[in-house]
């Protein structure tokens, strides 16, 4: 966020913005702004109300959301991997930011790693390929390259970096517990209860081996993100 080089502006998009904790923050940042969040979980836009007030918050599928005007600062933070099609996706949303404007966002690019293949090798496993082929997104998220070709000849200048954070969890089969509230949700949503264990048990013992824990009994999980700021 401390990248958007905006300093005063009128309209602020927050794009996948879930129960609002950053759409807040965008808020703090330019308090004169009128600051919209949008998500496509009305579920999810029902527990925003102890975020700042002042926010306006939409309910709309950000596969063809346009905003009213074109925005001074269109944002989005690890939501956009849940889309398909980028290669229409991120110059239709350059199309809804101003001349001047920024459109930020932040994407995990973490699907390379074992908590993420593992999902496609238990997948792929007799008893459940048929089944759940259809729900497993192996690589949402491009190339670093993909998205500078696509935003570079729609933006006056961009800056892209990867980020790889270290993160120290608890617990017994912590990533599992992690990827449990991202990537897996698709497959678990399909599965009975009874089902959704025997897959976990699975999974499960993948990753255990390729995330082993800590001499003091943590364990580390290193999580890659793309960062894109491309300012029209």
């Amino acid at each position: 966020m401390a990248r958007i080089q905006v300093d005063s502006p009128e309209t602020v998009y927050d794009l996948g913005c879930g129960t609002g904790t950053i759409t807040g923050i965008l808020k703090e940042r330019w308090p004169d702004a009128h600051v919209t969040g949008v998500d496509s979980s009305a579920s999810m836009l029902e527990r925003t109300t102890d975020v700042e007030t002042g926010v306006t918050w939409q309910h709309a599928d950000l596969n063809d959301w346009q905003p009213e005007r074109p925005a001074d600062v269109v944002y989005s933070n690890a939501a956009l991997h849940w889309l398909d099609n980028h290669e229409q996706l991120f110059p239709r949303l350059m199309d809804t930011v101003k001349p001047g404007g920024v459109l930020a966002v932040q994407m995990p690019e973490n699907f390379g790693a074992p908590s993420h293949t593992s999902i496609a090798d238990t997948v792929q496993e007799a008893a459940w390929q048929e089944r759940l082929a259809p729900f497993q997104r192996e690589h949402p998220v491009a190339e670093p390259s993909f998205y500078y070709d696509l935003i570079s000849r729609l933006s006056s200048s961009i800056d892209m970096w990867e980020t790889t954070y270290m993160h120290i969890l608890e617990g017994e089969d912590p990533v599992v517990e992690w990827t449990k509230g991202t990537m897996l949700r698709p497959i678990l949503d399909n599965l009975s209860e009874a089902e959704g264990a025997k897959f976990l048990e699975s999974y499960t013992a993948k990753v255990a081996k390729a995330y082993p824990h800590s001499a003091d009994g943590k364990t580390v999980l290193p999580f890659k993100r793309l960062f894109i700021v491309a300012e029209k």
